[in-house]
C-alpha cells in the first residue's frame, strides 16, 4: 500500500520527510537502492566468513572460536541498528559514513589480525591473547557497522516512494539475503582460492565503499549540500586510497608476516583446496619443517622418533598388507618400507598437493627416501572416513592412522566410534591399529578419550608415549608460534580386534631411535596420566 509522504515536523529541515530529489524515476531509483543492500549484504558475509577464517587458520579449528565471531557479531549488529536511528535525519551522509568505516575496518582486518598473530603471539603473557582479543574487537566493530546499515537504507528506500511498513522490510531483507547468498559463495569458491584472505578482503571493502558512495553521490546527490558532498567524496578516495595502498604491499607483508611465523627458510607457501602448506628449511643441511594450516606436522630434528614409534610397534607382527590413512608426507611411509616383506601399502590422503610435495619436492622427498617412487606403493586421494565407508573386501594386516591431533574440529570425525568401527571392518582378524592421539602429559582427558572411542568399538587397546625434544610439532590443535615450538610427547594407541590390549614390542626391526626398553618404560609413562570413566567421541557427539 502506497501511502503519501506526512508533513513535515515544525522545525524539521526539508531532507528529514520531503520526498528524495532523484536524477531518476522512483521506480530506478527503488531498485538501486536494492541493488545496493544486495551488493552491502555481500561484503558483509564476507567479512563474518574472513573473521571464521581466521580464526579457524590462526588459532585453531575450533567451534568455540567460530561462535564467539558469531555471537559477537550478531549482538554487535543489534546495538548498531539502534544506534543508527540518531542517523536518520541525516541518513544519506550517514550510510556513506558508515560504508566507508566498514570497508576501512573489514578490508583491513585480516592484514590487521595476521600482523598481530605473526608478531606478537609469540611474545607470551598478556600478548599471547592478543589475536583473539584483537578478533573479538574486530567482530564487534563490524557487527556494529554492518547492523547501522539496515535502518538508513529502510530511510533511504522510503524517502523515494513511501511503502507499507512490511512491504519495505520484505524488499529490503529479500536483497539482503540474496546479497548474503552471493557473498556467502563467493568467499570459499572465488575471494579465498584466487585471491587469498588479505587481497580478498581488501577487495571486499573497495567493492563496499565505491557501493555505498556511489548510491549517495549519484542518486541522493541533490539532497547534500556542495560541502558535504566534497567532503563524502574526500572520506570515500581516502578509504580507497587506503586499500589500494595496502593492496599493493599485501605481497611483501605476507611473506615477511610468514617469515616471522615459520622462519626466515621458507622454501614453499601454498594454499590448496584443502589446507595450507609451508616448507621451511630441508636443503643445504638443514632440518626441514612441514606447517599445514599453521601447525607444525613434521620437524626435521624429531620426526624420526615420532614415526619409528608410530610404525614398528604396529608392524611388530605380520605385515604383508600396510595401509596408512593420512600420512601424506610418504614419512611413515618411509618407516614401512624399511621392512622388506610388506608386499603392498596402500595410502590414502585427502590433498594431492601434499603428496606431489612429497614425490617432488627435493627436501621433503629426500626426507621420506622417495618412499612414493616404490612400486609396493598405491597412493588413493580420497577422505579417510569415505574411503573406508567405500572399501569392500579388503584385509589389511596393519592400519596406520597418521592424522591430525583430535582436538582439531575438523579432525574430530578421524578420532570417532564410527571411524574405528569402519577401520576394523578393513582389518584381518590378527590385525593391528595404530593411532597417533595427541600429547598425553598436555592433553590427557583427549588422549584417553581416544582410548574410551577404540574400546568402543570393540578394540583392545595398548597406550604408549613418546616423549618430543624442542621442535614440539603435532603438539595440539593451538597455533600461536609459543605453542607450536612448546616442549611436548606423542602419545599413540596400539589397538586390537577383540578385548585383549595387543603387546607392545617392536620385534626383530630394531629402528634407529627406540629400543624395546624405551618402549616399555613410555607405555608405563603414559598408563600413569590414565583417566578412566571417559565416554566414546561419536560423530554426533564429539568429546574432544
Amino acid at each position: 500500500m502506497i501511502e503519501p509522504h506526512a508533513p513535515a515536523p515544525p522545525g524539521a529541515p526539508p531532507s528529514w520527510t520531503s520526498p528524495a530529489r532523484l536524477p531518476v524515476r522512483p521506480g530506478t531509483g527503488r531498485f538501486l537502492v536494492l541493488a545496493c543492500v544486495f551488493v552491502c549484504a555481500a561484503c558483509g558475509l564476507v567479512y563474518e566468513l574472513e573473521l571464521v577464517a581466521f580464526a579457524s587458520y590462526l588459532m585453531g579449528d575450533s567451534v568455540t572460536e567460530a561462535s564467539v565471531v558469531l555471537s559477537v557479531m550478531v549482538f554487535a549488529m543489534g546495538i548498531g541498528s539502534l544506534g543508527a536511528k540518531r542517523l536518520r535525519r541525516h541518513a544519506a551522509a550517514g550510510f556513506v559514513a558508515v560504508e566507508a568505516a566498514l570497508a576501512l575496518v573489514g578490508g583491513c582486518s585480516a592484514m590487521a589480525l595476521y600482523a598481530v598473530f605473526a608478531w606478537t603471539a609469540g611474545w607470551g603473557g598478556l600478548w599471547a591473547a592478543g589475536p583473539r582479543c584483537l578478533l573479538v574487537v574486530f567482530s564487534l566493530a563490524i557487527g556494529l557497522l554492518i547492523g547501522a546499515e539496515v535502518p538508513l537504507l529502510m530511510e533511504l528506500i522510503q524517502r523515494i516512494r513511501r511503502q507499507d511498513a512490511g512491504g519495505a522490510v520484505a524488499d529490503l531483507f529479500a536483497a539482503d539475503y540474496v546479497g548474503a547468498l552471493v557473498g556467502g559463495l563467493a568467499f570459499p569458491f572465488l575471494l579465498l582460492p584466487f585471491l587469498g584472505q588479505l587481497t580478498g578482503a581488501l577487495l571486499t571493502g573497495t567493492v563496499n565503499v565505491v557501493a555505498g558512495g556511489a548510491l549517495v553521490l549519484g542518486l541522493f546527490r541533490r539532497d547534500l549540500g556542495r560541502r558535504a558532498r566534497r567532503l563524502l567524496l574526500l572520506t570515500g578516495l581516502a578509504v580507497l586510497g587506503v586499500l589500494a595502498c595496502a593492496a599493493a604491499l599485501a605481497g611483501d607483508f605476507e611473506r615477511a608476516a610468514r617469515h616471522a611465523v615459520y622462519g626466515g627458510d621458507v622454501r614453499v607457501a601454498v594454499r590448496t583446496g584443502v589446507q595450507e602448506i609451508v616448507l621451511a628449511g630441508g636443503t643445504h643441511g638443514r632440518p626441514l619443517d612441514l606447517f599445514l594450516d599453521g601447525r607444525l606436522r613434521v620437524g626435521g630434528r624429531d620426526e624420526r622418533r615420532y614415526h619409528e614409534a608410530l610404525v614398528h610397534p604396529a608392524l611388530s607382527g605380520p605385515h604383508a598388507r600396510v595401509l596408512i590413512l593420512g600420512g601424506g608426507d610418504a614419512l611413515a611411509a618411509r618407516e614401512v618400507l624399511r621392512h622388506r616383506d610388506v608386499h603392498r601399502l596402500d595410502l590414502v590422503e585427502l590433498d594431492p598437493a601434499l603428496v606431489e610435495l612429497a614425490r617432488h619436492d627435493p627436501g621433503l622427498a629426500a626426507l621420506n627416501a622417495h618412499a612414493l617412487a616404490d612400486p609396493r606403493v598405491h597412493v588413493t586421494t580420497a577422505d579417510a572416513l569415505a574411503w573406508l565407508r567405500g572399501t569392500r573386501g579388503r584385509a589389511y594386516d596393519v592400519v596406520i592412522a597418521d592424522l591430525p591431533d583430535p582436538g582439531i574440529t575438523a579432525s574430530a570425525k578421524l578420532y570417532s566410534q564410527e571411524f574405528y568401527g569402519l577401520a576394523r571392518r578393513v582389518l584381518a582378524p590378527h590385525g593391528r591399529l595404530v593411532v597417533h592421539a595427541g600429547p598425553v602429559a598436555a592433553r590427557p582427558r583427549a588422549y584417553w578419550t581416544v582410548a574410551a572411542t577404540l574400546r568402543a568399538a570393540g578394540f583392545g587397546v595398548s597406550p604408549y608415549r613418546v616423549p618430543g625434544h624442542d621442535s614440539g610439532f603435532a603438539a595440539g590443535p593451538d597455533r600461536s608460534p609459543g605453542a607450536t615450538r612448546a616442549p611436548h610427547d606423542w602419545g599413540f594407541l596400539l589397538a586390537a580386534p577383540g578385548p585383549t590390549p595387543p603387546p607392545l614390542r617392536l620385534g626383530t626391526w630394531r629402528p634407529d631411535t627406540l629400543t624395546q626398553a624405551r618402549l616399555t618404560a613410555d607405555a608405563r609413562a603414559a598408563d600413569r596420566t590414565r583417566i578412566d570413566g571417559l565416554r566414546a567421541s561419536t560423530l554426533v557427539r564429539p568429546r574432544y
